[in-house]
């Protein structure tokens, strides 16, 4: 946790393009194609929430004082972006479990991920099996290595090819042959840890590894770099998630006392807010560059957001030169559109500086860390997204009013998305456009269906302490009962006032733990008016 909340944007050096091979960079930053997930408790590259007003007018001129034209004119000719020619990640590898299937959802597609222990990799196919469409993903892996379906016992090997049907008689057709009787399975490939698929299972996409690849990180395959990953599920839409990935000027508010952020020479109030020069640099259908003082960032959609100090600025001192010589840190935020209103965040920050601390603390205690900043402003960011749903997102530009060049990567993205994208994910008609309604706060910022069950480390954390909660209310009832068990004359009374101190301990710390679950694993509120 120290290295995490210690973090400082101004020290650290984040590999940037200048520093990687031509051919990697070609690759990487050109074809769009770059990806790794980030932890969220890093103070640079940040959350945030848009900073909206209905009734201001647009801005209709760029100056030396706007990030950028708030309400741009696209040209209707402009190239389209093509949501379904991308891959997309599904789940850090360190987070499945070979033993049984896992269900996920992807620009509306729900497809079952699970281990072909027969060919040595990782499944991706759809969640539906075809006798009754029930979810593959609720079945098992069977002792021949096949995915079960267990409604009625249906088998498939990887390739989606149906190898039983135990109806079917054994002399009779072989009616598990039919095409009619297949899974459609997706392209699929483990890549920097992460597990991606393409969303189209058409023929010709069967052998897309070998013309397209997913983003390559060579951080996260360097020995010499830790490289935790975290995923999450968000309870408000992919667009909302990445635009706020993109403001650091909402982290002193927004995260005030959970984040660590640098202090204005004059402190206009007590968070210590302060203009940010951003500026976006070049705007394609390929993403955007931007420049953020101390750093620079790239959007490659339709995933990835990637920050990078700026190896240009000279190092200040020899020792900081040296310093920067060393430091590696990186931060690599993967959001993933799920559905309306739902996405999905994998984050990691690969560096080649305090390695040994991520060897001895336990994966879990950052992820408590990190789902506490998720959480700090997971309510502001659903109702926001509530209201440019209300005015329409195409609207976004006329209702928002965003003067000051902290705003600009917000706008970049926004006009990225307005030209290149329609405005919005390509559902291909699957959803009406209505956003889910608002669940009880509790369920909203639930952490336990959102992040601990698909997390394996937190997930074995949570099952652990649990069990020493149990254990700790044993021993309490325990120690009474044999106090009030024993005759007098036969515990001394150093004996028995010990037995008495150990029961009430035990049952203050049971209880004490009972909260701590319940507060790290389950839910924890952020109230931003007694911070």
């Amino acid at each position: 946790m120290e290295a995490v909340y210690a973090f400082s944007v101004g020290t650290l050096h984040i590999p940037t393009a200048h520093e990687t091979p031509n051919s990697f960079r070609k690759s990487i930053f050109l074809s769009n194609q770059v990806a790794s997930p980030v932890s969220l408790v890093l103070r640079g590259a940040s959350k945030s929430k848009l900073f909206t007003a209905l009734s201001p007018p647009p801005l209709t001129e760029s100056s030396n004082n706007q990030p950028e034209e708030a309400e741009p004119e696209f040209e209707s000719h402009a190239e389209k972006f093509d949501w379904y020619s991308h891959w997309y990640p599904l789940m850090p590898i360190c987070d499945l479990d070979k033993r049984k299937p896992h269900g996920k959802r992807v620009l509306g597609i729900d497809v079952v991920v699970w281990w072909d222990r027969n060919e040595g990799v990782w499944q991706v196919h759809d969640d539906a099996c075809p006798h009754r469409l029930a979810p593959l993903s609720d079945g098992r892996i069977d002792q021949w290595g096949r995915l079960q379906c267990v409604y009625h016992g249906w088998c498939f090997n990887g390739k989606g090819e149906c190898k039983l049907i135990p109806q079917a008689p054994p002399d009779g057709p072989p009616v598990h042959t039919s095409k009619k009787a297949c899974v459609a399975a997706y392209p699929s490939t483990v890549q920097n840890d992460i597990l991606w698929f393409w969303p189209n299972t058409d023929p010709q996409y069967k052998d897309i590894i070998t013309r397209k690849r997913p983003p390559y990180i060579p951080e996260l395959d360097d020995p010499s770099y830790t490289k935790l990953m975290g995923n999450r599920d968000i309870s408000y839409g992919y667009e909302v998630l990445i635009e706020n990935l993109m403001d650091p000027a909402h982290v002193p508010y927004a995260h005030y006392g959970l984040m660590r952020t640098p202090k204005p020479k004059v402190k206009v109030d007590r968070e210590g807010g302060r203009p940010l020069e951003l500026s976006i640099e070049t705007l394609d259908i390929n993403g955007f560059t931007a420049n953020q003082g101390w750093s620079k960032s790239k959007f490659m959609p339709p995933c990835i957001f990637y920050v990078y100090t700026d190896s240009d600025q000279p190092a200040s001192s020899a020792e900081t030169q040296k310093s920067s010589a060393q430091k590696k840190f990186a931060l690599i935020f993967v959001c993933v559109p799920v559905s309306p209103g739902k996405s999905r965040l994998i984050w990691c920050f690969p560096r080649n500086f305090g390695v040994w601390i991520d060897k001895i603390v336990p994966r879990w205690i950052f992820h408590v860390g990190q789902n506490r900043i998720l959480d700090s402003d997971l309510y502001l960011l659903h109702v926001e997204e509530q209201k440019i749903v209300d005015i329409g997102p195409k609207n976004w530009h006329k209702a928002c009013f965003v003067p000051t060049k902290s705003d600009a990567l917000v706008i970049g993205y926004r006009n990225w998305l307005k030209k290149y994208a329609g405005g919005q994910v390509d559902w291909r008609g699957k959803y009406s456009g209505a956003l889910p309604p608002t669940p009880p706060r509790e369920q909203l910022m639930d952490r336990y269906w959102s992040h601990v069950v698909n997390c394996k480390s937190c997930n074995s954390a949570y099952k652990s302490l649990n069990v020493i909660e149990v254990m700790l209310q044993i021993i309490s009832v325990a120690s009474i009962g044999i106090v009030a068990i024993m005759k007098h004359g036969t515990m001394s009374v150093a004996k028995r006032n010990s037995m008495v101190a150990l029961a009430v301990l035990s049952l203050a710390l049971s209880r004490w733990l009972a909260h701590f679950i319940y507060k790290n694993f389950r839910y924890h509120d952020y109230e931003h008016a007694f911070r």
